[in-house]
């Protein structure tokens, strides 16, 4: 794996590693009061990344193109701000960076549907 494929599996095993460890701790401590943050972390940060990163290694020359940094960009954006954003949330310290976490997390779905229309094979 090479590009803009690696780094989004990367990305995806740095946050799960962090997903991972974040749970252990929460188990440890029998706090779960940020299990939505960590749930997310999950889904977004490790699924998400992760089959992107997939399809870019599967469909190189979706990888080749600009947008693929772009959505690199915005997708990593989208769990560096929601996750923080959701836990800053549930202990009611404000919602705005889940939201602008959340926005750039569908911001990058969207460039992610474009970019597999665009490269659909016969």
């Amino acid at each position: 794996m090479k590009g803009i494929a690696f780094w989004f599996f990367l990305v995806a095993v740095l946050s799960v590693a962090i997903g991972m460890a974040w749970g252990i701790q929460m188990s440890a401590s029998g706090n779960h009061a940020l299990s939505g943050a960590h749930a997310h972390l999950n889904l977004v940060g490790w699924a998400s990344l992760g089959l992107f990163g997939i399809y870019y290694h599967m469909v190189p020359e979706a990888a080749e193109k600009p947008l693929a940094k772009v959505h690199f960009a915005v997708a990593v954006a989208g769990v560096v701000v929601m996750v923080p954003g959701i836990a800053l949330a549930i202990t009611e310290r404000g919602d705005m960076l889940a939201i602008i976490g959340s926005l750039l997390t569908f911001a990058s779905i969207l460039i992610f549907l474009y970019t597999v229309a665009r490269h659909r094979t016969a």
